[in-house]
């Protein structure tokens, strides 16, 4: 395990999302939205990241949670988002350039891919579900998606964290 010798440059607000797929939708649409109410927000459709998805809300303003409901576009190419059910976790970060260069030093793998936009607009990137030689620490089998966190939402967990 690596020695962490410098302070931490970034903070965890919250969970930003949580991404489920199937390899229908619809499926997934039926509980989420028809039964237990999640407003439809958005959609997303990307071949490169081999998936169709329907962006659902829990919650409002800074404090929403997005419930992303994924299927693949080709359900034999990679990456297989219906192949685990609970695809991935998004957490709300204050600060990602920050966080991305101090995890990688502390030996966190990230996904391939680097920083980049993402299906709801915000910067993100991912750290890799398996560790390896060079990167000892990763998701132990869960991909997790570190997001930029807007102003406001900053300054919303800012505020709340005072009181």
């Amino acid at each position: 395990m690596m020695a962490t010798t410098e302070k931490r440059p970034f903070k965890v607000l919250g969970i930003q999302q949580i991404a489920i797929g199937a390899t229908r939708k619809d499926l997934l649409r039926r509980l989420w939205v028809d039964m237990l109410g999640l407003e439809v927000t958005g959609n997303f459709v990307s071949e490169r990241e081999n998936v169709d998805e329907d962006i659902c809300a829990i919650g409002s303003g800074p404090f929403k949670v997005e419930v992303d409901l994924m299927q693949p576009v080709d359900i034999e190419k990679k990456p297989a988002v219906h192949a685990t059910p609970l695809n991935h976790v998004g957490l709300w970060i204050d600060d990602l350039p920050a966080a991305v260069q101090w995890l990688t030093a502390q030996g966190v793998r990230f996904a391939p891919g680097g920083i980049r936009k993402g299906a709801a607009g915000f910067d993100i990137c991912f750290l890799h579900p398996k560790s390896n030689e060079e990167f000892p620490i990763a998701g132990e089998g869960v991909l997790i998606e570190l997001v930029q966190a807007p102003a406001e939402v900053v300054q919303a967990f800012r505020e709340q964290t005072e009181r």
